[in-house]
């Protein structure tokens, strides 16, 4: 009961919102549409990998390293770039860095060889590291609280349905005017949102406002950011489970074009039917876990860790079956519970941290699946598939969604202390 009296007053302190509700999902809708852009410029390169490994006569390995390089540079510079972004201001680094991937998408587009290619994805990458945890950020300041894991697996979804159309529209692109339209087309688009947004979104009306005679604190505290032992299990629980989305959705497209004899195009599309699973995974999952999670706070790591485990056994029974309908469905289950942990990891960090470094918060959050996620998913599985074949290497993919359940369930142990901890570290008495 004191637990609850303690986190219910927390959130209290932080649930009033600046702006009005319609002004608030005005923001949601804006910043969600240049994470589209986000994940669109980086995910159409997956779909273009046939045609580039056909003229390029490039390995799986280098095709994977193309792939992962944009969540490597994500994953390094996510934390000093959104320290950055809160002394300068989010809004400010938001359109600098969608109008840098843009820019560097359409160097894709005219890329000569490899070299070339490596370095406008890894420039890609560069605009994209703080995307995700400053619009975040943004996002959940003009939220209340109780919405935590829903709008955070609602914008995170944006990830999904943004590959989802990467890869789609990429995929119709370069079957109708060769690859290098898939990247230019992506690049259009990125930058006439990033004339936009700033016209809609201004840092003034969005500033968060402390409680009367309070006054919040914009500077990050680093020692804030991993202080608990929960919080760090997020970050590490989320950034392993991330590694499964990021291995299908690098090479979900070329195994249906090898196992399934699917042309580029097709194959696009129906790897988007599989993205967009994930992607309701996301938002389903997230509010599933406000709703359960209401009046008891542990109910999201247990959620957490279900997911893990029913992703576990779709995917492994889904790659040990051969081509066919019951495949393609058990797949696209699995990616639909993989995902589901965004939220209540997203949640767990907002909850155990406070609310003026969010956005360092959420950066570590990024770095931590990027690092440990997307960034190591599509290399292993090339390596793999280069070492066996991409059947091979997709059955040893589940195996890791073991460990992110268990990282979870070592969370549970310390959550309810932790988060009371942080209640009453913010003054709340």
């Amino acid at each position: 009961m004191e637990l609850s009296r303690r986190s219910a007053a927390l959130d209290s302190d932080i649930d009033a919102s600046p702006v009005s509700r319609r002004y608030a999902w005005v923001v949601f809708a804006v910043t969600f549409c240049l994470l589209l852009s986000d994940y669109m410029s980086r995910q159409v390169l997956n779909v273009v990998f046939p045609h580039l490994k056909a003229q390029w006569l490039l390995s799986d390995a280098q095709l994977g390293t193309l792939s992962g390089i944009v969540s490597l540079a994500v994953g390094v510079l996510a934390l000093p770039l959104s320290l950055l972004a809160d002394r300068w201001g989010r809004i400010r680094s938001l359109v600098l860095m969608a109008a840098l991937w843009s820019l560097a998408t359409l160097g894709c587009a005219i890329a000569q060889d490899f070299g070339h290619m490596f370095v406008a994805r890894f420039l890609v990458g560069v605009g994209e590291a703080a995307y995700g945890s400053v619009g975040l950020a943004v996002v959940l300041t003009v939220f209340p609280a109780r919405l935590r894991a829903t709008i955070t697996g609602m914008f995170l979804a944006g990830g999904m349905i943004g590959s989802v159309l990467g890869i789609s529209v990429g995929g119709l692109l370069a079957q109708q005017f060769g690859w290098r339209s898939a990247f230019g087309g992506m690049a259009m688009i990125g930058m006439l949102l990033t004339i936009c947004y700033p016209l809609v979104v201004s840092e003034r009306r969005i500033a968060p406002k402390g409680p009367k005679g309070t006054a919040r604190d914009p500077r990050p505290r680093l020692r804030e950011i991993v202080g608990s032992r929960s919080v760090i299990c997020a970050y590490l629980g989320s950034g392993v489970q991330v590694f499964v989305s990021g291995a299908l959705l690098a090479w979900l497209p070329s195994y249906l074009n090898r196992s399934y004899g699917m042309p580029v195009a097709q194959s696009g599309l129906v790897a988007a039917v599989f993205v967009l699973s994930s992607a309701a995974g996301m938002m389903l999952c997230g509010n599933l876990c406000d709703r359960i999670g209401r009046d008891s706070p542990s109910a999201k790591l247990s959620l957490a860790i279900a997911y893990c485990l029913i992703c576990f056994v779709l995917l492994a029974m889904a790659f040990q079956l051969p081509a066919g309908m019951p495949q393609l469905m058990l797949i696209g289950i699995g990616m639909f519970f993989g995902a589901g942990t965004v939220g209540p990891a997203g949640a767990m960090v907002a909850n155990l941290t406070p609310a003026p470094i969010h956005g360092t918060a959420f950066a570590t959050l990024s770095l931590a699946n990027n690092l440990l996620g997307l960034a190591p998913g599509p290399i292993v599985v090339g390596l793999l598939a280069d070492a066996y074949d991409l059947t091979t290497a997709l059955q040893l993919v589940p195996l890791v969604c073991l460990v992110s359940a268990f990282i979870f369930a070592c969370a549970m142990r310390c959550y309810r202390g932790d988060l009371q901890h942080t209640a009453m570290r913010v003054g709340v008495a």
